[in-house]
């Protein structure tokens, strides 16, 4: 590792940290649907925290919740977010589809039998964008556990020309969580069944949060 690296890695995530608190006081999102993740908190329950790729930027911030770990690759780009993650009392687990993801997937499923939040990005780290793909549905069938969608959005930022159009919101616009009723796997359901049903569901809370911003006669960027 090049000096220039370790200066990265121990500079960039504290500096990051500092910028999403600070976004997130200067935006002050508003949050919908909050009460499904704190019924499930308050009965003692954990879940499988899902939202797309493009809106990770602000989601540590949003979180509050008892504990959490987060899937996040393997590569350093990951490992940026994984340091930065520390600084929101968030773990992690290194591993994606192309990379480390099968010792990974063994990781989350024994963190299943904890108590702790496990969080997936379903479309990372390379897409297709906004697609649910095997990994989170399977989780959900192994622990039991329900898969709960999420979703921020603004109305104003700027979108990147990456493959999942990372989403980097203004301090002078207005933001929104939102939360959507928890999925459960039905023993004996087709996966295939299930993760359309969790497609559905995490398309209709990405609705919802534009919705939302809609009724203040704002728009989702």
């Amino acid at each position: 590792m090049t000096f220039t690296d370790r200066l990265l890695l121990n500079t960039a995530p504290w500096l990051a940290a500092r910028v999403i608190r600070w976004l997130h006081r200067r935006i002050k999102p508003a949050s919908i649907g909050e009460e499904h993740l704190q019924a499930l908190w308050v009965d003692g329950r954990h879940v499988i925290f899902c939202f797309w790729h493009d809106q990770l930027l602000m989601m540590a911030a949003g979180y509050s919740g008892p504990k959490a770990s987060v899937m996040i690759s393997a590569s350093k780009d990951g490992e940026l977010i994984a340091r930065t993650m520390t600084y929101f009392n968030i773990g992690s687990i290194r591993g994606s589809s192309s990379r480390g993801g099968r010792a990974a997937f063994r990781t989350m499923i024994e963190l299943g039998k904890e108590r702790v939040d496990l969080v997936f990005t379903p479309d990372g780290p390379r897409g297709p964008r906004h697609k649910i793909k095997d990994g989170v549905v399977q989780l959900a069938k192994v622990t039991g556990r329900p898969i709960v969608p999420a979703a921020f959005a603004c109305s104003n930022g700027h979108r990147f020309n990456s493959w999942d159009r990372f989403l980097l919101p203004y301090p002078w616009g207005k933001g929104v969580y939102s939360v959507g009723e928890p999925i459960y796997y039905v023993r004996g359901e087709q996966l295939e069944v299930f993760r359309n049903r969790v497609q559905e569901a995490m398309d209709d809370n990405v609705r919802q949060a534009a919705e939302y911003l809609t009724k203040h006669d704002l728009s989702a960027v």
